[in-house]
């Protein structure tokens, strides 16, 4: 049809460059955010059928879901508790469950994708901020797993329109929401706003007050995070280890209590969790370890662990402020070292002199990996000749390499007669009795009260690190300062050969 006048041929290309605006914006828009319960994504994930009876149980629960007999009973067999609590009360969410039970996939990261996916977090949130869902685990790798399995997640048909940036360490969403990879500190969780916080693996968390990360002062820096967010949750999964830390607390305080309307634990074994699982791996892993294999697929708290030495009494026996001590003239020092090949674990060495009844230490060093272990060698020779030494003591790593690359240096290397689990019993009394000084090093301190027991079937126990952990810096602190109690003791300081 001609138009009219010129002027009404602009009107009418002007609407129709408004309509098709419209329809641009229409078909660039985002997607509508998922309506659906976590029982939902669990049916667009896939995850069906009686293998993930258990897993759609729990979130039956936490959904607000009515719940059948068999339901209920697991339910009460997996909380122990009688009533089922509301979906509008729970804040926590705890699972603690045996290895092989689909924590990361069913739980984690299914739980991190839906609260992110479940809503437009823009409408509720200031301009240009995030909602950011962090997944906390122990270090950066086990934390990728769950993001790994995000990112199948999104490669769905059902799920894949919400897809936005993928990244190494986070994946962006079209809700306005990212989830994002964290490692286990209480700094950098700090400062967002988040719909959900999802901790894996929590029981393998730092937990004492003299790491540099504990485990609840990285719950008080994520808790404050979720306070203006409706319907904000906390999701936190792990197998069981010791009994203590945030994990532990939390069974404490919840476990089969009816009066704790805002935290549900959750605890089942391996083969309730997840029944595919061949019984016969965890048959032979009881009969291998009982008390291990409790932990590892029965979801029980280890008995044989515990911690060896308290948080309190190390900082009894540490002078504030005092991170080393210089050569004194006409002291004579005793030295242990803990060599490394330079790719994993750190090289440390340590120095100590006995003062009155006590044992003090003196300097501690340490060099983490990368680095030459020849290079490491000349430069802790150098520190024990300041030290007026021409002796050292160490355990029996890698053969002789180590006495070799002293002996270049006109150091003497003597292989240490104790055992690592020897020496820390030595200097438990110490430690108890105040006998000894320690240096003011927080990997010092963390080490130390990081250390556990174990004790095995047959009666005898052994002292070290927690898994994933160090004790690098505590070892050889320990090994020099019970050579200084053994020299007082037994052998006199006249066997002391000291460079000049």
């Amino acid at each position: 049809m001609p138009f009219k006048s010129r002027a009404d041929a602009r009107e009418k290309a002007r609407l129709g460059g408004l309509a098709k605006a419209a329809a641009s914006r229409k078909s660039t828009a985002p997607p509508a955010p998922f309506t659906g319960s976590m029982l939902a994504m669990m049916d667009a994930a896939g995850l069906t059928g009686p293998s993930w009876d258990a897993w759609r149980c729990l979130w039956s629960v936490v959904m607000g879901r009515p719940l059948s007999d068999a339901q209920l009973a697991l339910f009460t067999r997996a909380t122990g508790r009688q009533r089922v609590p509301e979906a509008s009360e729970l804040r926590e969410v705890w699972v603690i469950a045996g290895r092989r039970s689909g924590k990361s996939r069913a739980g984690a990261a299914l739980f991190a994708l839906w609260s992110a996916i479940r809503r437009q977090w823009s409408e509720i949130l200031a301009p240009g901020e995030k909602a950011v869902v962090p997944v906390i685990a122990r270090d950066r790798a086990q934390a990728r797993q769950v993001i790994g399995y995000v990112k199948g997640l999104l490669a769905l048909p059902a799920l894949h329109q919400y897809a936005g940036a993928a990244l190494k360490d986070s994946i962006s969403l079209t809700t306005g929401a990212r989830i994002s990879v964290h490692t286990a500190s209480w700094q950098s969780t700090r400062g967002y706003s988040s719909p959900a916080v999802v901790l894996d693996e929590v029981a393998f968390f730092a937990t004492d007050e003299a790491g540099a990360n504990p485990d609840a002062a990285i719950l008080d820096a994520l808790r404050p995070s979720m306070a203006t967010i409706p319907g904000s949750m906390l999701f936190a999964c792990s197998t069981p280890y010791a009994a203590r830390g945030e994990l532990f607390k939390a069974h404490q305080l919840a476990y089969g209590r009816d009066d704790v309307p805002d935290v549900l634990v959750w605890v089942l074994e391996t083969a309730a969790m997840n029944p595919t699982v061949d019984p016969r791996v965890i048959a032979r892993a009881f009969e291998a370890d009982p008390v291990a294999a409790a932990s590892e697929y029965g979801a029980e708290f280890r008995r044989d662990v515990a911690a060896f030495i308290d948080v309190e009494a190390v900082r009894a026996c540490t002078p504030p402020d005092r991170r080393e001590l210089p050569p004194a003239a006409g002291v004579s020092y005793r030295a242990f070292v803990d060599p490394s090949g330079g790719s994993v674990d750190s090289f440390t060495l340590a120095i100590a002199h006995a003062e009155g009844e006590r044992a003090v230490l003196d300097c501690v060093r340490e060099r983490r990996p990368p680095f030459s272990p020849e290079a490491v060698v000349a430069e802790f020779a150098a520190t024990l000749k300041e030290y007026r030494l021409a002796d050292v003591t160490g355990d029996h790593y890698a053969g002789i390499w180590p006495a070799a690359a002293f002996a270049k240096c006109g150091i003497r290397y003597t292989t240490s007669e104790k055992t690592k689990s020897d020496i820390y019993r030595e200097l438990l009394p110490l430690v108890n009795a105040g006998r000894v000084e320690l240096l003011a090093l927080p990997r010092l301190a963390a080490q130390l009260v990081g250390l556990e027991r174990r004790v095995a079937r047959s009666g005898s126990d052994s002292i070290d690190h927690g898994p994933g952990g160090h004790d690098d810096v505590a070892n050889v602190a320990a090994g020099a300062l019970v050579l200084v109690e053994d020299s007082r003791a037994s052998l006199g300081w006249s066997n002391v050969r000291v460079a000049y």
